[in-house]
């Protein structure tokens, strides 16, 4: 069975990003904004451990792109652009598992789920707006980060409707960061 999942780390005002995209505020982050290796993983490995496909949009590529270590090594990661092709990505990045998909996340989750992949990690403001407009995500897991940005890419949006969840369980971490976990209530 397809599982459609977001992991991902908020301001505690709500944003996912700086309003040019930039991540510099997380944890550990470099000058130039990509994540530097620290001794804590807020259960990343584990949650990777159960994807098999992950689904970003084009900025969040172009966010994330320059991380090393690669966190995505071993999956199939899927961008979703219209602008974007197979070879643009690949040409410029080099990396094995790198494919474009036009959309919408309608039909990028039917040719998943026809696939038969199993879990899907999707990742990114916009793309995790698509897929909750769409009633497609089942879990959602987000880091709190003890700062506030004021201004940014926020995680939600319009929605067109509740989108109510069942709280799985909070965990704080030594670093500051406290996650909750949540399944979408049916």
């Amino acid at each position: 069975m397809t599982t459609f999942r977001v992991f991902i780390a908020t301001s505690l005002d709500g944003f996912i990003a700086r309003p040019d995209g930039r991540l510099d505020w997380l944890p550990g982050a470099t000058p130039d904004g990509v994540p530097a290796p620290s001794g804590e993983d807020h259960g990343f490995g584990a949650f990777m451990a159960g994807v098999e496909v992950v689904v970003m949009g084009r900025a969040t590529f172009g966010a994330v792109r320059d991380f090393s270590p690669w966190p995505y090594a071993g999956k199939r990661l899927v961008v979703l652009s219209r602008t974007l092709s197979a070879a643009d990505i690949l040409e410029d990045l080099r990396r094995e598992g790198v494919e474009v998909h036009p959309g919408p996340v309608e039909v990028l989750a039917a040719e998943l789920r026809e696939q038969g992949v199993g879990g899907v990690y999707v990742d990114g403001g916009r793309t995790v707006q698509a897929f909750l407009r769409a009633g497609l995500l089942e879990e959602l897991t987000v880091t709190r980060v003890p700062v506030l940005l004021g201004e940014g890419l926020p995680l939600f949006g319009p929605l067109g409707g509740d989108v109510w969840w069942v709280h799985q369980g909070t965990q704080a971490f030594p670093s500051g960061l406290v996650q909750d976990s949540y399944r979408v209530r049916r």
